[in-house]
C-alpha cells in the first residue's frame, strides 16, 4: 500500500486543563476529528496532499471554536481581518492572503492565488476584489460574529493591547489552524489559516500567509505549518528553517522541528508550536507552550488526537 499521512492543528498556548471542562474539551477534538477525516477521505481515495489540507483547513474555518474564517477574532475596529496561505512542495507554488474581511474559507481564497494569479500573496481590499472575479464565498459581518470572540475583544478594546487569542487573564492561545499532508504519489503540501490578534490595529500580519515562516513544503524534505506568536516566527522564518535543517545540516525532521521550537524560537522569546511530515510520511508536532490541539493520521498508526 503506497503510504499516506495528514497532520492538522487548532493552535497552540496555555491551555490550561483547569480551564477546560469535559464539555469544552470534547467539542474541541470532535472538531479536530471532523477537520482531520475530511482530509483522510480525500488521501485514502489517492487525491491530492493539496486538497487535503484545503479540505481540513476549511472544516476548521467552518468551526467557530477556532480562530480562522468564521472564529476569527475581533480587530481593533471590531472587524475581522483574517490570513491564509497555501504551499505544494512539487514546485514551491504558493498561494496566500492577508487582512481579507468577508471571505467565508480564506484558504480556498488562497488556493485561487495560488492558481489562478501571478501572484503568490494579495492583501486586503484588492484580494477581496480577486476573491469576487473569482467567486469566492462571501458571508456578511454577522456570520464572523462570535459570542466568546466579541467578549474577549470588549475586555481589551479600549486599550492598546493586543491579545493572542485573548480568553481569560491566565489563558493564552494562539489560535491559528493549519493541515500537512502527503499523499498517495509523495507529493507534500501545507496550509495555514488565522484571524489574527484580539485588538490588532494598523493592519497587523502574522507568519501565517508568509511562505517559509508559518507554512511551507518542498517535496525534497517536508511540509510545515506553524502556531504561535507571529512575529517570532517571522524572524525565525520558522517554517522554513525546519526544512532547510534537514537538507542542509542532514537531520530528521524531528529534530529539525524540535531544535526550532525548542532552541531557535526559545531564545528570541518566540511561544508556540508547529506541525510537520517528511517525504516519508514521519509527522511530528512540537510545542513549547503549554498545550497545542492537534491530531493526526496514517493507515499505520491511524488516529491520534491531543491537546495537552
Amino acid at each position: 500500500m503506497k503510504k499516506y499521512a495528514i497532520a492538522i492543528h487548532g493552535g497552540a498556548g496555555t491551555l490550561s486543563r483547569t480551564l477546560m471542562d469535559s464539555n469544552k474539551e470534547q467539542m474541541y477534538r470532535q472538531g479536530l476529528e471532523q477537520a482531520i477525516q475530511s482530509g483522510i477521505r480525500i488521501l485514502e481515495n489517492e487525491g491530492t496532499a493539496l486538497d487535503a489540507v484545503e479540505a481540513a483547513v476549511a472544516a476548521l474555518e467552518d468551526n467557530p471554536l477556532f480562530n480562522a474564517g468564521r472564529g476569527s477574532v475581533f480587530t481593533h475596529k471590531g472587524e475581522h481581518e483574517m490570513d491564509a496561505c497555501i504551499m505544494s512542495g512539487i514546485d514551491l507554488a504558493a498561494g496566500a492572503v492577508c487582512g481579507v474581511r468577508q471571505i467565508k474559507n480564506p484558504i480556498k481564497l488562497a488556493r485561487c492565488v495560488m492558481e489562478k494569479s501571478e501572484h503568490v500573496l494579495l492583501a486586503a481590499s484588492g484580494a477581496e476584489v480577486f476573491a469576487q472575479v473569482h467567486q469566492i464565498e462571501t458571508m456578511p459581518e454577522a456570520y464572523f460574529h462570535d459570542a466568546l470572540r466579541y467578549e474577549q475583544w470588549q475586555q481589551i478594546k479600549n486599550s492598546t493591547q493586543t491579545a493572542l487569542d485573548h480568553n481569560l487573564p491566565s489563558e493564552k492561545k494562539f489560535g491559528t489552524v493549519g493541515a500537512v499532508a502527503l499523499d498517495v504519489t509523495g507529493n507534500l503540501a501545507a496550509a495555514t489559516s488565522t484571524g489574527g490578534m484580539t485588538n490588532k490595529q494598523f493592519g497587523r500580519v502574522g507568519d501565517t500567509p508568509i511562505p517559509g515562516c508559518g507554512t511551507y513544503a518542498n517535496n525534497h524534505t517536508c511540509a510545515v505549518s506553524c502556531t504561535g506568536h507571529g512575529e517570532y516566527f517571522i524572524k525565525a522564518t520558522a517554517a522554513y528553517d525546519v526544512s532547510a535543517l534537514m537538507e542542509y545540516k542532514i537531520i530528521s525532521l524531528q529534530d529539525a522541528a524540535e531544535l526550532v521550537i525548542h532552541q531557535k524560537l526559545m531564545s528570541i522569546g518566540g511561544e508556540g508550536g508547529m506541525i510537520a511530515i517528511d517525504k516519508f510520511g514521519n509527522i511530528c508536532m512540537p510545542f513549547n507552550s503549554e498545550g497545542m490541539y492537534r491530531a493526526s493520521y496514517s493507515p499505520e498508526e491511524g488516529l491520534r488526537c491531543a491537546i495537552y
